[in-house]
């Protein structure tokens, strides 16, 4: 398996931004997340579809909060 990091999202703020990155791992899927490319935290979830689903809500939470979308 080759470790291969997708970027699902990226929030901006005031010249400020968070990643959500996705990556399969051995015993299942891992989303990490980054503010100014420094780790913040990871999680680990069976499938990739509950991975995809946390990333998401936690966008959902920024955007309520100000953050907008910035590819």
């Amino acid at each position: 398996m080759t470790d291969v990091l997708l970027r699902l999202w990226r929030a901006r703020r005031r010249h400020a931004h968070i990643d959500a990155m996705l990556r399969q791992c051995a015993d299942g899927w891992e989303v990490s997340y980054s503010r100014d490319d420094r780790p913040l935290m990871s999680r680990r979830f069976d499938t990739e579809e509950d991975a995809r689903a946390d990333a998401t809500t936690r966008f959902r939470d920024l955007q309520r909060a100000g953050w907008i979308d910035h590819w």
